[in-house]
Parts: structure tokens; sequence; C-alpha cells
């Protein structure tokens, strides 16, 4: 048996297919391993509050597997305790057998000197006996989450058990509405995964491993970025870490990659679909415009009268390439585009069968464009939408 001789030198072409296999959208979809088959890929899913066609977490799966149902994807993430929710990128739902590869994070909570909430005295243990004997409950349920309106006027159950989420001895083991549902870590994670006995530099070792493979190839400051750890962390592991230096033509920096991804060629089906501003293949600007020449930037938070693109533009990728964005809404059955970028006629069909998908995945009957950047492609775009959706 012949082992194939891993590529060292790669083109921007090489990159860019390897990481779009690598985050899941080229070849064919492991419908077998579903949604979680996705999350154990990424090696974590964001979650965010904002919801116009769905949430970002419903979202992801969405992108890779297609109409998924959004039950099925709840379930799939909560449900026999295979996901915990923890602070990597973000706020993100991550694979329950990597519990113990976030020691270093609990145990640099557990160190921190200063918090932005004070915690009361008697609090904390207040929270751990009420979830031991009542649990699990949202922070409501345990009293109380804010003190007044404002969001961040934490009453002092919601500091407490906010805290006891970070040391990792409480976790939330689902989304009710929103709201986090906290459960002891003792019940909720398993036995044999209910440790923190790896140091810092094991769980360093494994988040990078899981980074480059979940990036297919990476710059140094992509792999931190992944599961927000510092540079000098990177650095510390990264020999050890068994991804493998590459140079990558015009990225003008050191690269590593997952041995795996350089093993066979990327090739297969390219998947085309609209990509919620938080999904993982966009996560970082400076990567996402050195692999995709894209320039994206999430503009919910910025004034509406300077946005560009949207409230919730969201790019869409076709043929491997970010060729457009929608910022979506929806007005009853009919999915609303709002506002339509797109580089060219030649986007016409990838956008229109993306506006499609998702109106058929939301349950909208129809799709309605308001305004496309180049007024002179709306009118093909209306026509296309009217062929799919007849």
């Amino acid at each position: 048996m012949t082992i194939p001789r891993l590529a060292t030198d790669l083109s921007a072409d090489d990159a860019r297919r390897i990481a779009l296999r690598a985050q899941g959208f080229l070849g064919a979809p492991d419908h077998r391993a579903g949604v979680r088959g996705v999350l154990r890929h990424l090696g974590a899913v964001q979650l965010d509050t904002i919801s116009v066609l769905a949430r970002s977490h419903e979202l992801i799966p969405y992108a890779r597997l297609g109409a998924v149902g959004r039950r099925t994807v709840e379930n799939a993430y909560w449900k026999d305790t295979h996901a915990f929710e923890y602070w990597s990128h973000a706020a993100c739902i991550l694979p329950v057998e990597e519990w113990p590869h976030f020691a270093f994070r609990r145990r640099a909570y557990r160190d921190r000197p200063h918090w932005n909430h004070e915690l009361p005295d008697g609090a904390y243990d207040q929270v751990i006996k009420q979830l031991r004997t009542e649990g699990p409950l949202t922070a409501t349920e345990l009293g109380g989450a804010k003190k007044t309106s404002e969001w961040w006027d934490w009453s002092g159950t919601k500091v407490a058990v906010e805290r006891a989420l970070m040391y990792g001895e409480v976790v939330c083991v689902q989304r009710r509405g929103w709201k986090r549902v906290y459960d002891l870590a003792e019940r909720a994670v398993p036995d044999d995964l209910l440790h923190d006995e790896l140091d810092d530099t094991a769980c360093l070792r494994r988040l990078v491993r899981l980074a480059g493979r979940s990036l297919g190839v990476g710059t140094r400051a992509d792999i931190a970025d992944y599961h927000r750890l510092k540079g000098e962390q990177v650095d510390a592991v990264i020999a050890d870490s068994g991804l493998v230096p590459v140079t990558v033509e015009g990225w003008g920096k050191p690269a590593w990659a997952d041995p795996a991804a350089l093993e066979t060629p990327p090739r297969g089906r390219h998947r085309t679909t609209l990509l919620s501003p938080f999904d993982s293949l966009i996560w970082d600007r400076a990567r996402t415009e050195r692999i995709f020449g894209f320039s994206h930037r999430l503009e919910a938070y910025v004034p509406k009268a300077k946005r560009v693109y949207g409230y919730f533009a969201m790019p869409v990728l076709a043929g491997g390439h970010l060729v457009g964005r929608v910022d979506p809404a929806r007005e009853g059955r009919t999915l609303v585009a709002r506002q339509v970028t797109m580089d060219g006629a030649k986007a016409v069909p990838a956008l229109a069968q993306a506006l499609a998908e998702a109106a058929s995945w939301v349950d909208c009957t129809d799709v309605r464009v308001e305004r496309v950047d180049a007024p002179e492609l709306r009118e093909p775009l209306t026509a296309e939408l009217a062929r799919l959706l007849a």
C-alpha cells in the first residue's frame, strides 16, 4: 500500500476547497450522522439571540444538510446529553465529549480576580442547593434573572448561576424560549467525562488540533480565533498538535493544516445556500477576505443609516464561492428579500435557488424581492424565483 505524500505547498484555490470540505460544504452531506454529526465535525456551533429566518444554531446544520426539521435540530443538540453550552468562539453549543478539554478555561474563570457583577453573600450556595433539589431550572425559576428591566442589571441569583456555569459546577443543558436551562454538571455530564484532570497544555493541544481539523488549513490567527485562544497559547502547543506546516499561495503568513485534509484532493458537490453571519465558515473577517475575497460584516448593531447591506445580511455560498448577500425578513408566509447584492448576472440562479430553498424550509410559499443593488437584475431574479416556486 502506497501512502500518499502530503502536499505542503498549496495554491489559494487548494486552500479554499480544503476549507470548504472541512466545514461541510464540499462533498455529499452526511445525513446519517445528521445534526449531531455536523456539531462534532465543526466542534462548535455559535448561539445568538437574533432570529430572522431562524436562530443561527438552526441555520448552521440547515446550511450543510438542507431542510432538516427545526425540532430535530433542537433534539439533536440537547436530548440525551449530547452537547453543552459554554464559551468557545463565543457562546457555543459544544459536543459533550469535549467537556474535559475546556478545563483550562474553567480554571481560568475560577482564578479570575475581577468580575463585572458582584456576587452577593450566600447566593452561590443557594443556587447550587436549589438546583440539586429542584433542577433543571431557568434563572427566572431560580428566583429572577434581573433586578430591573435593563438587560445588564442581573439579580444576585443570575450572577450566581452564571458564575457557577463559568466555573463548571453548573451546565446549560438546553435553551427554553431562549432562556438558559441550568443543571448541576454532576447530573448533566457523563461520569467518564466529568473531570478537570487534563492540564492546560493537554487542553490547548486538543483545541488547537480540533480547530485545525475544523478549518482544514489556517494561519496562527485563524486557529487561535476558532476557540478564542491567545496566540501564545497556540504557539506553545502547535508543534505537538498533529497539524502540519504548509505554505499557501498569497497568504504571506505561515499556516498549518490537518494532515487528513491533505491526503486526498477536495472534490465533490458544492452546496448552494444562505449562510448565517455567525457561521463558522465566515467567523473571521480577515480569513473570509483572504480565502473568498469577500468582505463580510454583521450590521445588526450598526445604526440603520450607516448599514450597507442590511440588518442581518446573509452571504450566499454557491460553487464554492461567496456570490452575494441577502437581507431577509418574513411577513406571514412570504420570505422578503429586503436587500440583495450579487456578483453580476451569473449569480442570479444561485441567489434564486438559495432563496427558494430557504423559503420552503421556513414554510413560506412566496418570495418577494424588494431591492437589488443592481436594479437591472431584479427582474431576472424575480423570474427565476417564480420558476422555482411554481
